[in-house]
């Protein structure tokens, strides 16, 4: 096992990550590392960040390191390959063939390293025939299916950020193979490839659903199903301030407490009969127009009945169970999410804001032992 020479925190304290610079699921990936405790170095080019936002707010790049290393040279080449030789994991969002064509794609850099993960995030994949096209997470979960479930069905569907596939069909599933591969590697010396897919990864993320579908228990339509608002106590309502309540009381006896506190009577058969769900969605919906999202929140309070105000980013730092399990957390004047999930032996923690491009450089190359890192050391940057 690689020893950081670094103080580290979390359960992944002494692996050494290198990632090439990129922009949505790679970084996010590599900054779920450091959160659990890796020394993630991120290798930037020359120029400036890819976001194009001040480094300073973007919390993706905290725990790392940053050094600034012109891929496009020679002299860069080396540098990254050194990193590599010194490292468990690099991860690369490039598009197919582009780590090759600069002269660190897997195979130099495990001629280097038979031990080395190489992560490689992509959207399409590294072979099929879009792997070489551009996208981005809209158009990759397009194909899938999982965006078509999302939505009324008098709509388009909505875009979900960018979560539903650079961050969870894509970033979390290019973790789990990071870390798969990385305790194959110590078992037996040898490296791999990790090929993640935000296509595979969020298909991947419809399995239930799919076999719902294979079993009839599915229609394949939005909103016609029990868990994409075709259902009228799993969904969203407005309240009478404009604000939204969520209902999820699926079970009998949480459905019950809910149409208890609601002020609704008499439905309790109503909720396996699809005729009458038109009708209870209706009744629904006109309590909840009649108190505001606030009054709301304090009838459910303390409640079974599965029931949540609908919160906007700002405000839910400050919601009373976030806010006791420190959920949010508030460093160098960004309120950002703490690192998750938690544990009980190797405790994680933002130790560091964002990394500034090049500033870990000196540091870096002391800690790794890579001397060409250093300016002195290279002919051109």
């Amino acid at each position: 096992m690689t020893t950081a020479r670094t103080p580290g925190h979390g359960p992944l304290t002494g692996v050494r990550v290198v990632e090439l610079a990129g922009i949505g699921p790679g970084p996010f990936a590599a900054m779920l590392l450091a959160d659990l405790g890796a020394d993630v170095v991120r290798v930037d080019r020359p120029g400036g960040p890819g976001l194009g936002i001040d480094p300073a707010y973007d919390v993706t790049n905290r725990n790392k390191r940053s050094v600034v290393v012109d891929l496009k040279s020679p002299e860069g080449r080396d540098q990254v390959l050194d990193l590599a030789a010194r490292a468990d994991v690099l991860v690369e969002g490039y598009r197919p063939g582009v780590a090759e064509r600069l002269g660190v794609g897997p195979e130099p850099c495990h001629a280097r390293n038979p031990r080395l993960v190489y992560g490689r995030m992509t959207g399409w994949g590294q072979h099929g025939p879009l792997a070489r096209r551009a996208g981005h997470d809209i158009a990759y979960i397009a194909p899938t299916g999982t965006l078509g479930m999302i939505g009324s069905p008098q709509e388009a569907p909505p875009a979900p950020a960018n979560l539903l596939g650079d961050y969870a069909g894509g970033s979390l599933y290019l973790v789990v193979g990071v870390l798969a591969a990385l305790h194959h590697a110590r078992a037996t010396g040898t490296g791999q490839i990790v090929d993640a897919a935000i296509v595979d990864g969020t298909a991947h993320l419809a399995t239930m659903i799919h076999g719902m579908l294979a079993a009839g228990g599915w229609q394949d339509r939005r909103g016609g199903n029990l868990l994409d608002g075709g259902c009228p106590y799993y969904g969203t309502y407005e309240t009478a301030d404009g604000r939204y309540m969520a209902v999820g009381a699926l079970e009998p006896r949480f459905y019950a407490e809910f149409l208890s506190l609601l002020g609704v009577d008499d439905r309790a058969e109503a909720r396996t009969d699809v005729t009458r769900w038109d009708a209870l969605r209706e009744e629904i919906a006109a309590r909840f127009k009649a108190r505001t999202r606030d009054e709301w929140t304090a009838v459910f309070d303390g409640s079974d009945a599965c029931v949540a105000p609908v919160l906007s980013l700002r405000e839910a730092p400050h919601h009373p169970h976030l806010a006791a399990r420190g959920t949010f957390t508030d460093h160098g004047g960004i309120t950002q999410p703490a690192p998750a999930p938690r544990f009980s032996a190797t405790p994680t923690t933002v130790r560091t804001g964002p990394a500034r491009p090049g500033a870990d450089t000196a540091d870096v190359a002391r800690d790794w032992d890579v001397p060409g890192l250093l300016p002195s050391s290279r002919t051109s940057q």
